[in-house]
């Protein structure tokens, strides 16, 4: 009979969680923390006869349950399970400690049989990560008591393995002979799929540059399904960094199974995004969605997973129907799914759910990557904290008593750095012991003040505040050569300052995250030169570069750079009229639907003003800040078949990547940037480092130049989505002519030398 193996952890979470679901301000203790208090637990009892992470296994019919124990002294036969906390562990609740006493009666039969003993006395043990004091619960339980414990949780879950044993036999048998949903692939579909279909069988990383149009959503999740089954893959990860990669990839699952219900596919959304009730709080006396949450989970679990598709939609209605929370819900369903699309954080963020739900279950597993490009900005806004001076002033006003004090003295630590500053930005060699430490006294006593008050209500400045502060910690415990600490000061009298830690190479971060799965697909039409990849996202040696010939011709896309335009800062102003002149000659050239890209709205409003008085009869939109989804949608419906007019767009914003408007929905672009970065300190400083970790001059092409040829290759890609298209697209600034911006464009453009002589 096949085994079905479960961790202990997961076999309780399952079967002896109950009762509500509750949120109130029961602040934990971060990994790095816990860890800590762990190893001090363990280092107490360095004594003769004392275990700890003891490995334990057990069978129970088709089930193997193995786990590690926290400790266990031989001597006294006392099984040790610890928990790290902080605040007043007489506010937690009655649910929490009755999930920590069923995992360590589980632990414990397993020391017995493993031991072969007749009793074992079972403790939790509560450490205090703020007070370094344990709490300690012992009860002494018959090896009888401890087997029929065990057998009841085994009996509770030993359906729902059976169901998942069937599903996924029944999964793999039908993944093994999935046929390709089309008829044929399209060109160079075939060699992506074979590339990551060969790099998931043998465990590698590959980094693939596909040409925008090909269909790599599909060429990738494909071929990694296929070999799910002989790698006996647990899940596969498709990670997205907008949310029409998710719709994209989500439709790919839906194509792949042609209707047959073969996988189980799920959509994680934001909370902000899935939460019924945004102004109640999380627990049973406030959200009803919460009250007897894991009471009614079973079913809810179970009719959810009765649908191959649970995209937002679907987790909602079931969610409702039975009357849980849907964020918490698809939480849940992330344990069991095949298939889960979610964003890049959800994997590599440092609380990503995917990882440590992976790590917790030892689950084997497959990632995609996919718009990688993305992943290096991403990468470092994830690794990166901010504090404001100004915030914790905000705070400090309507501060109750008790925090009076810590704030005040952390006030003065900040003061202290800003007097050391006497220009508005200035990069430090490390934050402040001082600094730190009055940070850690803070945060400690505000974690103090929510303890003891769970049920008062927040203070939501305090409360981002906190949090803000806790993330900073964090950030600043993993700092090291890949950070800048810098310092900004705002305002002209008593300025306030503005910390942050900046992550400049997130590579020793996002390295070990994609270590942990099996295999690795990384793809997007934009990853040149790879080698600026592989340093700045920590890939592997061993990583298997792909670049996919594009299946588009040079005559299908006339390239024209405009060399007499200079789109440089300090000659914009110049530059207004001879671009609003090139698009309109282009547009009277020949009628269409165009995109024009600049590099700010404030350019994007000058050209644009010039171009409207210069031809006031052709249709014009504009992109504008902060756009709403509804905005974004009626800025792409403008976009049609027999639709004329120019939509202003700013470079690497919403319409430079992730849109497709094939054949008359889009015959041109205008670029009227090479995309770099702006020229602040901020950057000079991230080039001084690059320069430092990677060799002088590479910080640059580091900094600069490859992440802004990215953004212009990924705009230009939006003219050409099909072999039936034909287009034009004007790079309009003079070094587009140069060698070394020349040698980072595809190369099938073929290149004009002058704009055409169009009547004007």
């Amino acid at each position: 009979m096949k085994q079905y193996v479960v961790a202990v952890r997961a076999l309780c979470e399952f079967t002896a969680k109950a009762g509500d679901l509750d949120l109130r301000f029961t602040p934990a203790p971060t990994a790095l923390e816990g860890q800590a208090g762990h190893a001090t637990v363990a280092a107490r009892r360095q004594r003769a006869g004392y275990e700890s992470e003891v490995s334990v296994s057990g069978s129970y019919q088709l089930l193997t349950v193995r786990g590690r124990a926290d400790g266990y002294d031989h001597h006294t036969r006392t099984l040790e399970e610890v928990k790290t906390f902080r605040g007043d562990l007489a506010r937690q609740p009655a649910n929490h400690r009755a999930l920590h006493l069923a995992q360590a009666k589980v632990y414990g039969w397993l020391m017995c049989q493993q031991e072969q003993l007749d009793e074992m006395n079972v403790s939790l043990v509560y450490f205090d990560i703020v007070t370094q004091r344990e709490t300690v619960f012992t009860e002494t339980f018959s090896a009888d008591t401890l087997r029929v414990h065990f057998e009841q949780q085994c009996e509770r879950f030993l359906a729902w393995a059976e169901q998942e044993l069937a599903h996924r036999t029944a999964r793999d048998a039908a993944l093994a002979s999935l046929p390709f949903p089309h008829a044929q692939f399209r060109t160079g579909q075939r060699e992506l799929a074979e590339a990551v279909y060969r790099a998931t069988v043998h465990g590698r990383v590959l980094l693939a540059q596909a040409p925008t149009g090909i269909g790599k959503t599909l060429g990738t999740l494909y071929p990694m399904l296929k070999a799910m089954p002989g790698q006996q893959l647990d899940q596969v990860f498709f990670l997205t960094a907008k949310g029409s990669g998710r719709q994209l990839a989500l439709e790919a699952s839906e194509r792949v199974q042609a209707g047959k219900p073969l996988l189980r596919t799920l959509e994680l959304v934001a909370r902000d995004k899935a939460c019924e009730h945004p102004e109640l709080a999380c627990h049973g006396d406030s959200c009803p969605l919460a009250k007897g949450f894991y009471d009614r989970l079973a079913a809810a679990r179970a009719e959810a997973l009765t649908r191959p598709m649970l995209d937002k939609a679907s987790v909602r209605e079931v969610a409702l129907a039975h009357q849980v929370c849907p964020y918490y819900l698809s939480q849940e369903l992330a344990r069991w799914a095949d298939v889960i699309v979610g964003d890049y954080n959800y994997w590599l963020d440092l609380g990503g759910l995917l990882m440590g739900l992976t790590l917790a279950r030892g689950s084997r597993v497959a990632v995609l990557v996919d718009e990688a490009h993305n992943l290096l900005e991403r990468g470092r806004m994830m690794y990166s904290a901010d504090l404001d001076q100004a915030a914790l002033k905000a705070v400090r006003r309507n501060a109750p008593a008790s925090l009076k004090g810590p704030l005040t003295r952390l006030n003065k630590a900040w003061n202290a750095i800003a007097k050391t500053q006497a220009v508005p930005y200035q990069v430090h060699p490390g934050v402040p012991e001082d600094f730190s430490q009055a940070l850690q006294k803070a945060t400690a006593a505000i974690t103090d003040h929510f303890t003891e008050h769970p049920t008062a209500a927040v203070d939501g400045e305090l409360q981002r505040f906190y949090f803000d502060a806790l993330h900073f910690s964090r950030v600043h415990e993993l700092a090291d050569e890949n950070w800048l600490f810098d310092v900004t000061l705002n305002g002209p009298r008593k300025p306030t300052a503005l910390l942050t830690l900046r992550n400049v190479v997130p590579a020793p971060q996002l390295g070990p995250r994609l270590a942990v799965a099996h295999a690795v697909a990384l793809f997007s039409a934009t990853l040149t030169p790879h080698a600026f990849h592989a340093d700045l996202l920590g890939l592997p040696d061993d990583t298997v570069w792909l670049d996919v010939p594009t299946p588009f011709s040079a005559e299908q896309l006339e390239v024209r750079v405009a060399r007499h335009i200079s789109t440089r800062y300090q000659h914009r102003s110049a530059s207004v009229d001879p671009i609003a002149g090139l698009i309109a000659r282009q547009y009277a050239a020949r009628p269409g639907n165009y995109l024009a890209f600049f590099s700010s709205f404030d350019y994007l409003r000058q050209v644009l003003a010039a171009f409207r008085m210069l031809a006031p009869e052709v249709p014009v939109w504009e992109q504008s800040r902060g756009m709403s989804e509804p905005e974004r949608e009626a800025f792409l419906a403008r976009f049609t078949p027999e639709g004329q007019g120019i939509g202003f767009a700013v470079l690497g914003g919403s319409f430079g990547e992730g849109i497709d408007l094939p054949g008359r929905l889009l015959i041109g672009a205008f670029i009227a940037t090479l995309g770099l970065p702006q020229l602040n300190p901020v950057n000079e400083e991230m080039k001084k480092r690059l320069d430092q970790r990677f060799g002088a001059e590479r910080g640059y092409d580091y900094a600069y130049l490859y992440p802004g040829l990215q953004k212009v290759v990924q705009a230009a890609g939006r003219v050409i989505r099909t072999p039936q298209d034909e287009g034009v697209i004007h790079l309009i600034d003079d070094r587009f002519a140069g060698p070394r911006v020349r040698r980072l464009l595809p190369d099938w453009w073929t290149i004009q030398r002058s704009e055409p002589q169009i009547p004007g």
